[in-house]
């Protein structure tokens, strides 16, 4: 079980969520969805598939705007934004998407310096250099900087599409479902190295999951989406000490064989 983090600023939420709905057509995704992360958090939000945890991000991201509701990142009212202005604030937010997006015609090296070419065009190339190695080390993979991505596990894969994530210090990490399709071995990596992120770089994270055993083990407080809202919050143990039948479902998938 995760020690809360003693560095969270409840004070400060980097978003704040009120009111949020979404639907497809006739489909209600989220429906009065409110939500806050506050400064340093690891905050799990868990549900079934199809429940709306992946809409939630890239309404997050601006991907996708809320059909009602106000969604504030970082200060900033996210579908008021010009094109401009998000492109700006998406700097600071880092997503981990479930298959790392690597780009398998580059090297590792040249994977993680492609978002500093990009985006830092004034950056000398031993000052991204040296944040390759930084970002490197960080994830423990420092000997795989010449590889190819098709040379690398899937679990090499997912620490290296962190990486690329990390070197343009994110304020705010988002990761969708991080150890979905890893051995049980690997997710443990996995988990203790999004505690290490949080720890290391002070990122305050939103974590799409539906594995109880990450959510366990890297979240300071969570929430359960159950019918386009977040019907439980809190400690592991307070999520799941209730006697809907929604929960105990969920919560036997993963943990009764």
């Amino acid at each position: 079980m995760k020690k809360i983090n003693p560095k969270i600023n409840r004070e400060n939420n980097v978003i704040e969520i009120r009111g949020l709905k979404k639907a497809f057509d006739d489909f209600v995704v989220l429906k009065e969805v409110n939500l806050d992360l506050y400064q340093g958090e690891n905050l799990v939000v868990l549900g079934r598939s199809g429940t709306g945890k992946s809409v939630l991000i890239k309404i997050i991201s601006g991907l996708l705007r809320p059909d009602e509701g106000v969604v504030n990142v970082l200060g900033q009212q996210v579908d008021k934004l010009t094109p401009k202005e998000l492109d700006k604030l998406r700097l600071r937010i880092g997503f981990s998407f479930q298959n790392s997006a690597l780009y398998d015609s580059m090297t590792v090296r040249e994977n993680l310096e492609f978002p500093l070419i990009r985006h830092s065009k004034s950056m000398t190339k031993a000052e991204r250099d040296e944040l390759v190695q930084v970002v490197l080390e960080a994830v423990g993979l420092s000997q795989t900087i010449n590889q190819m991505p098709s040379e690398l596990s899937g679990g090499q894969r997912k620490r290296i599409g962190i990486a690329r994530t990390l070197i343009l210090k994110p304020d705010i990490m988002l990761y969708d479902e991080p150890t979905a399709g890893l051995d049980p071995i690997t997710c443990i990596e996995i988990n203790k190295l999004i505690n290490q992120v949080q720890e290391r770089f002070n990122t305050s994270s939103i974590i799409i999951t539906h594995d109880l055993t990450c959510a366990r083990a890297v979240g300071d407080r969570m929430v359960m989406l159950l019918d386009g809202e977040f019907k439980r919050e809190g400690t592991f143990e307070e999520v799941f000490s209730s006697d809907d039948e929604r929960v105990k479902m969920f919560y036997d998938y993963n943990f009764v064989s």
